[in-house]
């Protein structure tokens, strides 16, 4: 008897397809993978083609019932947007990869992916890889609709201020484009004496309520009413009102402070200058160089208005100019400006050139007047002032002449300017003269202060080539390049046309 010598080998059988007949591995089904497919389906029930809803206005996705979100092309939040769509057909099979499939982005198709695997006949497992075509259908979302109605809304910020100029408001203007707070906004109006900002829910509008209060010294009110009431889910349909009132001082308004609030600020002078309005009244004494800030509450507790406004501005010639130096500091005095030199000047008006009228005033401007030398200011000597504060005060103590700033050639000064501003979309009444002289010095007024310079986005403007000349130089202040931004202008299509050569 012969033994062998070598294991065994363990080999596997082979059974017949059912179906076809070629050998295959045992499997519970006993057919190959070829008639399981032609018999199972394992992808029925799931949708080869999926409807998805686009807004072409703000570009994002409707994920049901009623959510809009922002999605980049085959990104993960699109692919999860997409899948959501199968996620009934998908409970009953196991996914095991899913992934975008290039298509043209103008095609308005997204077409994705999918790898599934199905238990079948006795616990065969079947593995299936598919493709499932998302069509993108334009619809308008709920937020675009009431842009373009205009005339939906349901909250309004009414901002208001009762001065002659709109330097304040102008500048409020850089603000909220700067920080981006009208993106939220449905329609901007404007009124004779403010603005309006309507919204679509209440939470905006109250963002822009306490922006405002950090913004701009200003106090403000809020109403409802109610539009609709429904008693069977108890819910009520209001529209809310925001009514915000900003101080009335701006830039360059001559003001008399009450004696009381004088006193507190350092025992300054009444008469002061308005230098700038920020989230604070900034004011200064021209004839101590005293500066002091007032913020909202205490304004509204102890109010003062303006004696002279902007456009009452007299042109006045320097006729001799003292600088005072080292003048001693009163006891309990607040704190002086040191960008400013006090001065004493003797003035005339351009408009009284045939007399001998001059006047004698002291001024905050000493570091920037000469012999010569325009500056505009306000007449207090032939000048009716009707103020509660100027009738109390010792008319020894109130100044015949406040010289608020230098004057420069405008004309000049707009030429040669190569910068710009941008400017809210709204509904603009019939704009006078008057209101593009406002907006002219309100852009002179950027020149000349760097502090409020900070707070705006000041763009280059290609259109303009300034040329320089030895002649053009009158010492007006100017914006340098190192403070403007560029501005973007995407015109036509990155990629070019067809035939176009690629950008290296």
């Amino acid at each position: 008897m012969e033994y062998l010598q070598q294991p065994v080998a363990n080999t596997q059988g082979h059974i017949l397809c059912c179906q076809c007949g070629i050998p295959i591995s045992p499997n519970p089904a006993n057919m190959c993978v070829a008639c399981l497919r032609i018999q199972v389906d394992i992808t029925e029930g799931i949708p080869k083609q999926v409807n998805v809803h686009f807004c072409k206005q703000c570009e994002r996705y409707l994920q049901p019932p009623s959510t809009w979100m922002q999605c980049a092309l085959e990104s993960r939040e699109l692919l999860t947007l997409c899948l959501k769509k199968l996620k009934s057909p998908l409970s009953k099979v196991r996914l095991i990869d899913a992934g975008f499939i290039w298509t043209e982005p103008h095609s308005k198709r997204l077409k994705v992916k999918l790898t599934i695997q199905k238990e079948v006949m006795s616990g065969t497992i079947l593995q299936q890889v598919f493709v499932v075509d998302f069509v993108i259908l334009s619809q308008m979302c709920d937020d675009c609709h009431r842009v373009e109605a205009k005339d939906y809304w349901k909250a309004v910020v009414q901002v208001r201020q009762k001065t002659t100029h709109k330097k304040t408001f102008y500048y409020l203007e850089q603000l909220i484009l700067k920080h981006k707070l009208h993106q939220n906004t449905l329609r901007v109006k404007e009124i004779h004496d403010g603005l309006d900002f309507y919204y679509g829910t209440k939470q905006h509008a109250q963002k822009m309520v306490d922006f405002l209060q950090c913004t701009v010294p200003c106090k403000y009110k809020a109403s409802q009413r109610l539009i609709s009431h429904d008693v069977h889910s108890n819910s009520y349909n209001y529209k809310s009102t925001f009514s915000v009132e900003i101080v009335p001082v701006c830039k360059d308004n001559l003001v008399c402070l009450p004696p009381r609030v004088a006193q507190s600020l350092g025992n300054m002078s009444q008469i002061c200058v308005c230098t700038r309005v920020t989230s604070a009244v900034h004011l200064i004494d021209p004839s101590s160089l005293q500066i002091a800030e007032i913020d909202g509450s205490t304004y509204w507790r102890y109010p003062f208005y303006s004696l002279f406004q902007p456009g009452q501005l007299e042109e006045f010639i320097v006729i001799d100019i003292e600088t005072i130096e080292n003048k001693k500091n009163v006891p309990g005095a607040g704190t002086k400006s040191t960008k400013h030199s006090l001065a004493e000047v003797w003035v005339q008006k351009t408009s009284e050139m045939n007399t001998n009228q001059q006047y004698y005033c002291r001024t905050h401007l000493g570091h920037l007047l000469n012999h010569g030398d325009l500056v505009l200011g306000f007449d207090l000597v032939n000048s009716n002032l009707n103020d509660e504060n100027v009738n109390k005060m010792n008319p020894q103590r109130v100044p015949d002449v406040v010289l608020i700033k230098k004057s420069y050639d405008r004309a000049r000064r707009q030429h040669r300017r190569n910068w710009k501003l941008k400017e809210l979309d709204k509904d603009l009444n019939d704009a006078g003269t008057e209101d593009e002289k406002q907006y002219l010095e309100f852009l002179e007024d950027l020149e000349d202060d760097e502090i409020i310079r900070k707070n705006v986005n000041i763009y280059r403007d290609s259109s303009k080539v300034p040329v320089e000349s030895d002649t053009d130089d009158d010492g007006a202040p100017r914006i340098s390049l190192a403070e403007m931004l560029e501005d973007l202008h995407i015109s036509v299509d990155a990629t070019g046309g067809e035939g176009a050569e690629m950008i290296d």
